[in-house]
């Protein structure tokens, strides 16, 4: 799913998104125990959501990882979507994501910093030997 197919009082949200902002934890006290939680900003290439983190998920996620939220739902606060696991979804940093963007980096900077007798050919210098 894409973030701007989701919908408010949409459920089972299937969805990997970068973390582009992650805001300041606040704590809060519910039923005598106490919680954390924490709103961060999502981006895909179709737009960004709002996130909701509780608890643990508050200390999976920093700026510029790639998630995934399994079984999450959606909801609206003062006209804005907001997403969130709830109590029955999950969320998972992909810990490749991150390095396969880095790695595709480098590979892509080592190409541009060759000296030109070790440059690859473009296609009309390529020589047809037959």
């Amino acid at each position: 799913m894409n973030i701007n197919e989701i919908q408010p009082r949409m459920g089972n949200i299937e969805l990997t998104a970068t973390v582009v902002e992650k805001a300041d934890v606040r704590t809060f006290e519910k039923f005598g125990k106490q919680g954390r939680v924490c709103n961060a900003t999502l981006q895909d290439d179709t737009g960004k959501v709002s996130l909701t983190l509780w608890n643990d998920d508050v200390d999976k996620v920093n700026t510029g990882d790639t998630v995934k939220i399994t079984n999450g739902w959606a909801s609206e606060y003062q006209g804005e979507v907001q997403l969130s696991t709830g109590k029955f979804g999950t969320l998972e940093v992909q810990k490749g994501a991150k390095a396969e963007q880095k790695s595709e980096k480098k590979v892509k900077k080592k190409e541009s910093s060759l000296p030109d007798d070790e440059a690859p050919m473009k296609d009309e210098e390529k020589v047809d030997w037959d």
